[in-house]
């Protein structure tokens, strides 16, 4: 197990006596510097931000900054996208692998935000246009940010009649492909203000968005679609399960057990990267099979991010993340990064980054 390690962004007072201890499998550091990768990932219980990454002595690097209900997470080559209460936030990499004195290769910079308001957004993805497409859960569709609206809708399941903020079928996952909506995750096929919460165990559908044909049913709060590989894998979060979908019999074959409740899923190479959370206690995560599951293996819920080889369906490494972080959102791996770090709002840093564009012409 590598040394406990405490966020590099804590006060002295968190650092003299952390409240948040994270912890990964031996090897775990060495994956990451195999892969020339680092890890984010969001906790809105927390309203953080984390950045995983090594130092020059290959131990863990751990950053974090404060943003309200920090959910949908997408990394875009050096941009980052974040979904948070009422805003959505671009960050770009100002450093673009150069490397500073401190070691970091990356500083993530809030360049845009766009004020939603409250509408609970989930995944966050990037158009082959490079402009970001929402799931705008609170209304049950695809939207964009708009620039003199909260949003603006572009599709909506066939099975949910009009827009409207009731949040009818718990719409939460994207999966991209060729740059384009392709797939969502929604909890049931319900068109009843928060009707979704009856059919938890076993509702939750897969739904193609080129034709609103629904291609999975019988999952339980399935989240985090994604294609990787001509596959279409999801989480089956409220049976811990990571698997995919054969899409000619709308049958989902789970690859690998992580003990919690699943969101958050990414790709590096043959391995799968999986976000995992204690279940609330509270009606909304009770008594989904993970309950039995656990029981049966006699294992407790973790708060952790589980790294799963697709091929035997083994899980190699971890990130286990224990105190006061219970549930984690998104995942996302930065690829070509080594050690990241972010601005936020709450240090005089952010007065002090000045970057310059290019010179454009008078007139331009």
């Amino acid at each position: 197990m590598a040394d406990a390690v405490t966020s590099e962004a804590a006060s002295g007072a968190a650092a003299a006596k952390p409240s948040l201890e994270i912890t990964s499998s031996r090897q775990f550091p060495e994956w990451l510097a195999e892969r020339r990768a680092s890890i984010a990932f969001t906790t809105y219980q927390a309203g953080k931000v984390f950045l995983i990454g090594l130092r020059e002595d290959r131990r863990l690097s751990v950053f974090e900054r404060t943003f309200e209900r920090s959910m949908g997470l997408c990394a875009h080559g050096r941009t980052l996208w974040l979904a948070s209460l009422y805003q959505l936030w671009r960050f770009d990499d100002t450093l673009d692998g150069q490397v500073t004195n401190e070691g970091y290769d990356a500083l993530y910079v809030p360049r845009l935000a766009y004020t939603t308001g409250d509408l609970d957004v989930h995944d966050v993805c990037v158009a082959a246009d490079g402009r970001p497409v929402l799931v705008n859960t609170l209304f049950g569709c695809l939207a964009r940010p708009s620039e003199t609206h909260s949003f603006q809708p572009l599709w909506r399941p066939p099975f949910v009649s009009r827009l409207a903020a009731e949040d009818r079928c718990h719409l939460n996952g994207l999966a991209m492909a060729d740059g384009k909506p392709a797939y969502v995750t929604a909890a049931a096929e319900s068109d009843i203000a928060d009707a979704w919460r009856d059919r938890r165990r076993d509702g939750g559908v897969i739904v193609r968005v080129a034709d609103g044909a629904v291609v999975a049913t019988g999952l339980s709060m399935p989240h985090s679609p994604r294609v990787w590989r001509g596959r279409l894998w999801v989480l089956n979060s409220g049976a811990g399960e990571l698997g995919h979908v054969d899409q000619e019999t709308r049958r989902f074959t789970a690859v690998a057990f992580c003990p919690g409740y699943l969101r958050g899923l990414d790709f590096i190479d043959e391995f799968a990267v999986v976000g995992c959370s204690k279940q609330r206690e509270n009606r909304t995560f009770s008594g989904l099979t993970l309950d039995e599951r656990l029981a049966r293996e006699n294992a407790g819920p973790r708060c952790a991010i589980y790294v799963v080889d697709m091929r035997t369906g083994d899980v190699v490494h971890w990130l286990r993340i224990e105190g006061v972080i219970r549930e984690l959102y998104d995942v996302a791996m930065l690829h070509g990064v080594r050690r990241p770090s972010m601005l936020g709002f709450k240090t005089d840093e952010i007065r002090r980054v000045i970057s310059i564009g290019p010179e454009a012409a008078p007139g331009a």
